[in-house]
């Protein structure tokens, strides 16, 4: 049933996602996203809807909506929130060493996870849509491939931190 819901209802979320992505800023692929797991959520809990196209077409919408409002309020800080200009040298130089073993780890991470992590870790406090359009993949899948990567990284660093904190 599953299957025949989402190979029937394939071609209009493509056309319906591609004519509400251009008003939002964001890709038809990010709307197709929302729009299928809100179909899954859907499908868990009420079952089928009774009208699939036009159920469709109104998720689509309120998809398009949510992503305007995010995409509205989304801005850049023009400072450091946490800065802190009163650091005694010790404390600069631990910060420079924890700077350098992360971007060290972040550059031992496997496939695409450097490039997202450094567009993450970037000084220029990117959004998700500004990572998206420079890595070139689609900006619903940088959620869970940012967590991947923090998974991988954090297993990287795990050792050293444990070792560090070993010594005394």
């Amino acid at each position: 049933m599953t299957h025949d819901l989402v190979t029937t209802l394939r071609p209009l979320l493509t056309a319906e996602a591609s004519a509400e992505a251009h008003a939002t800023g964001t890709e038809p692929a990010d709307l197709e996203q929302a729009v299928w797991l809100r179909l899954l959520e859907h499908l868990e809990t009420q079952g089928p809807p009774l009208d699939p196209p036009g159920w469709l077409r109104r998720a689509v919408r309120s998809e398009s909506r949510r992503s305007r409002r995010t995409t509205r309020l989304e801005r850049p800080y023009d400072t450091e929130p946490a800065a802190d200009d009163d650091r005694t040298p010790e404390q600069l130089t631990l910060a420079a060493a924890r700077h350098r073993a992360l971007h060290d780890a972040v550059r031992r991470l496997p496939g695409r996870c450097p490039s997202l992590m450094a567009a993450l870790l970037s000084p220029r406090d990117l959004t998700y849509r500004e990572i998206a359009g420079e890595l070139g993949i689609s900006q619903g899948s940088l959620g869970p491939e940012r967590s991947r990567c923090l998974g991988c990284l954090r297993r990287l660093l795990t050792p050293e931190v444990a070792t560090h904190r070993g010594r005394g």
